[in-house]
Formats: C-alpha cells, structure tokens, sequence
C-alpha cells in the first residue's frame, strides 16, 4: 500500500489545522534535531502509535525510510489518514519550516559508525603504505563488517558506539 505525501508546507498547513505529525525516527536522531509538535514513535514501535482524532504525517530524516515503510505506516494508521512529509525532516528545514536543534546532543549513531569506519579504512590505507603491508587488514576487517551490517542489518560498531558516554544521554541509558 502507498501513502501519498505532502508537501512541507501543506504539512505544517495540516498540522496547525490538528493533524498530527509523527516522527519514526531512532531516538538518538530525534533527540539531535526534531520539529515542535512533532509525536516520537520510532519506527521500531509503531504499536505505540497513539490513537488520534486528526489526520496523521508520518516523516522521517529525508523520506526514505517512510516511503520504505508505507504499507506498515498505513496498517499501523488504522482507518485515520495519514501522508508522509516529503522530503522528511530534510524537506520541512529546506522549505524553511523550523526545527528544534539540540546540539549538546550527540550526531546520530550511524554518522559515527560512517565517520569511525571511514577513519579506520584511511587510516588502514596510510599504515598499509607507510609502516607494513598487514595494515591493509584493518581496512578488509571494517569493510568486511559493514558489508555484514548491510546483509544482516545489524552493525557491531553501532552497538558499541551506543554503548560510549556520550550517547548514553540522547538514548535515556
């Protein structure tokens, strides 16, 4: 099933008028960078998603995640009516619309998996060159676990890196 969207301005049209915007984002995301009013219901926990009166806007990052998702954003809508914002949170900031930024709060969990597995693979490639051969492995080892993330859809280095101190915070841990 496909949701039509909606434009960021006609979001924020409905949105005034009583419909509820919901934003699927993970937590740490949310807690970075979110629209007032918005309802957080990760995506992860859509039998959450409280009964409302109102239409629905279901949003995400950039759109993708929610266009993924329609047919469970649909089924999880019920009989209300629901869109998904175009261009997500990306769009509704692009169309000047406000965002409340938290920037005590860390960058999202997969930003620091790409900065760190990035780091790593460079820093693989340069020792590789410049100290010894074997530091090639570094590199295979990184890009062995982020093809096993993309296959299994669970990533290590994200486990960890939720586990540091400073995301502990932006996840409630």
């Amino acid at each position: 099933m496909s949701i039509r969207t909606i434009t960021p301005q006609d979001a924020a049209q409905a949105v005034a008028a009583g419909a509820t915007l919901v934003d699927i984002r993970d937590a740490d995301e949310h807690a970075r960078e979110s629209i007032a009013r918005a309802v957080h219901v990760p995506l992860a926990r859509l039998g959450d998603l409280p009964r409302v009166a109102g239409p629905i806007i279901f949003h995400c990052k950039s759109g993708m995640r929610t266009q993924a998702n329609a047919a469970a954003l649909a089924a999880a809508a019920g009989v209300t009516p629901c869109r998904i914002l175009e261009g997500g949170l990306d769009g509704w900031r692009a169309a000047g619309l406000p965002t409340r930024v938290d920037r005590r709060q860390p960058i999202e969990v997969m930003r620091q998996v790409q900065l760190v597995a990035g780091g790593l693979v460079l820093l693989g490639v340069v020792l590789g060159f410049l100290v010894a051969p074997a530091f090639f492995g570094l590199s295979a080892f990184v890009g062995a676990g982020l093809m096993m993330a993309g296959a299994t859809g669970w990533c290590g280095m994200a486990r960890l890196l939720r586990l540091m101190p400073w995301n502990r915070r932006a996840l409630g841990a």
